[in-house]
């Protein structure tokens, strides 16, 4: 299945070329509160962020109400949950989307979700959500997959805990199902996920194997990881958001703040601007600053046909003299006429030798 290396969502190229796509994920950080969310909204959008994203599931539609060991969260943020009760909490309730989604549209921001069955799917048409993304723990579901990318639009799959073979097998499903391109996301799925862990040189490795524009999905603290991910190619960065990481939820622990979000969106855009281009010429910005390069001056006065030595001429700031590498070539000659202490030295005043 051949991918391409770019994909488009509302106008915004989102590949290489371009700079890094950055994906505000408000996720169950409204703590229930429709007010909330919609601040959220206002607020993701200060921050300059390319695109907010929502995720769009009911506790009955992504797992059971079963009380059994395997339905237990065991560990980590959430020790000793139920999945549903989990759930129950952090969902986006569907008949919020309408409100959430049209005032993204009122602040001027792309808005999409992480369906997580079809009746989601359905729900975001309905909106006309301009792009999927479909979340690490299924990444595995190939159905949902396929049904999503019926639709015509670019899928974003992130690939925690998925081998290179489960990723292939989710690109190929999206692209043979109609998506016009695929954005894979390198993730750790763990909340949050540490530094060791971050592992982000798979980014260019999983951009050459699988012809994708490739980013990053974020669960470590910080900027930093978000920012290096950049500097090795990420064509994406995406990353939880939360108006006070104090006023607790869900993700809370692991999401930015306003500002944080800010120098994100800040770093990220100006670290990709700094990659720039392999070159070894003279910038435009740095053409005055030449001149106070070193280079060779008389630093004692020195008498017609007195020796040069390194009491009198050496090499110091700023250029206008000989190249500092003609030193060895000047020492032991004489001067042709008188030199006053500060001139830049130049061949007419170094006599040539017998």
């Amino acid at each position: 299945m051949t991918a391409r290396p770019e994909i488009e969502i509302t106008g915004r190229r989102i590949g290489p070329d371009h700079p890094p796509y950055v994906i505000c994920e408000l996720s169950g950080n409204h703590n229930g509160s429709l007010d909330r969310a919609l601040t959220m909204v206002d607020a993701a959008a200060d921050t300059g962020c390319d695109a907010i994203k929502i995720q769009t599931y009911t506790a009955d539609t992504i797992t059971l109400d079963v009380d059994r060991p395997e339905f237990r969260i065991h560990g980590g943020l959430w020790d000793g949950q139920t999945l549903h009760a989990l759930y129950r909490e952090a969902q986006t309730p569907y008949d919020w989307h309408a409100a959430i989604f049209e005032r993204a549209a009122r602040r001027g921001v792309t808005i999409f979700s992480s369906p997580f069955d079809e009746t989601a799917v359905d729900l975001l048409e309905g909106l006309g959500a301009p792009a999927y993304k479909i979340a690490s723990f299924e990444a595995v579901d190939l159905p949902l997959i396929r049904y999503a990318a019926a639709r015509g639009k670019p899928l974003i799959i992130s690939t925690g805990m998925a081998n290179l073979a489960e990723i292939e097998a989710a690109r190929d499903a999206a692209l043979s199902a109609g998506a016009p391109g695929v954005l894979l996301l390198h993730c750790v799925s763990s909340y949050p996920a540490t530094f060791d862990d971050a592992n982000v040189r798979t980014i260019p490795d999983m951009a050459a194997r699988l012809g994708c524009p490739v980013g990053l999905s974020d669960h470590t603290p910080g900027t930093a990881t978000a920012v290096a991910a950049v500097a090795l190619g990420a064509c994406a960065v995406e990353k939880h958001f939360t108006l006070a990481r104090a006023d607790g939820g869900p993700d809370a622990a692991f999401s930015l703040e306003p500002a944080e979000f800010a120098a994100l969106v800040r770093d990220c855009r100006d670290g990709w601007s700094a990659l720039g281009r392999a070159h070894y010429d003279v910038l435009g910005s740095e053409k005055a600053n030449r001149q106070f390069r070193r280079s060779l001056y008389v630093t004692a006065p020195v008498k017609a046909g007195e020796a040069l030595t390194k009491a009198n001429v050496r090499s110091v700031r700023p250029g206008n003299g000989l190249p500092p590498a003609e030193l060895e070539n000047v020492l032991g000659r004489t001067a042709s006429r008188d030199l006053a202490f500060g001139e830049p030295l130049d061949w007419s005043m170094v006599k040539s030798p017998k």
